[in-house]
């Protein structure tokens, strides 16, 4: 009994003395803290710039690199203020010429608000650095199948925002609503379910564009937009051809 009551005492003697050990004994008694502006008056660190400009070199070189050539210069003011521009057909049409490869049922395209077009794609030499500034974002394309009575609600949107980037789509702006409409060259049918090609962000509600986000039946084309645009710039520079947008009437006002 004795050597029982000994052990327990001395258990308990270890343990103390075990998380007596894992106590440093030490206390902070003193703290002080500095601020550190990041400006430009701050010195260049050069053993981070001498890490980094191998990788900015390489980067550089494959941005600069031209891969077309555009006959006319693609606004984006013009594309911000008018129904119809070059830079939004040139967009729209690039992006679903390279689609249709990898679905041949797409009625028609709204790939991008014209938000999403960032900068102005320059007339003569086109650069990879040109496309990623004209789509910096990681965007995937999409294809929706909507029924013929729910397409009257995106064609409206576009209308009431002066026109987006289409494609296969011909419409007139009416009161902020759409009318004359033609989908690949025929009349809206309401009884007909519409393969629509767009983003990821606008399938998920981005912009508000209406409809898209309730929608479970689509399909994932695995292809970013930008990648979309890359490959019909250096499609077309292969076969010797410029880049030459034209406006016609796909988007005008009643």
């Amino acid at each position: 009994m004795r050597c029982c009551r000994s052990f327990r005492i001395y258990a308990i003697l270890l343990l103390a003395c075990i998380i007596a050990s894992c106590s440093s004994g030490y206390k902070v008694v003193k703290s002080s803290r500095s601020d550190y502006s990041i400006n430009q008056d701050l010195s260049a660190d050069s053993n981070i710039i001498k890490k980094y400009l191998p990788y900015k070199a390489k980067l550089d070189a494959e941005m600069s690199q031209v891969i077309g050539r555009s006959a006319v210069l693609m606004s984006k003011k013009s594309s911000d203020t008018l129904p119809e521009s070059l830079l939004s057909n040139f967009f729209s049409d690039a992006v679903l010429q390279q689609a249709l490869k990898l679905d041949a049922d797409i009625d028609f395209a709204l790939p991008s608000t014209k938000g999403g077009l960032r900068v102005d794609l320059p007339k003569g030499n086109v650069t990879v650095s040109n496309v990623f500034e004209l789509m910096p974002f990681e965007n995937e394309l999409v294809v929706f199948n909507v029924k013929g009575t729910e397409v009257q609600s995106i064609l409206n949107f576009i209308a009431s925002t002066n026109g987006q980037p289409v494609s296969r789509l011909k419409m007139k702006i009416s009161n902020k609503l759409a009318v004359d409409v033609l989908i690949n060259g025929k009349p809206l049918d309401p009884n007909k379910t519409y393969r629509i090609l767009t983003s990821d962000y606008i399938g998920g509600g981005g912009d508000n564009v209406p409809v898209f986000k309730g929608i479970t039946e689509k399909k994932v084309l695995g292809l970013k937009i930008r990648d979309a645009l890359l490959n019909h710039i250096k499609e077309s520079e292969a076969r010797g051809k410029t880049l030459n947008a034209e406006l016609d009437g796909r988007i005008t006002k009643a």
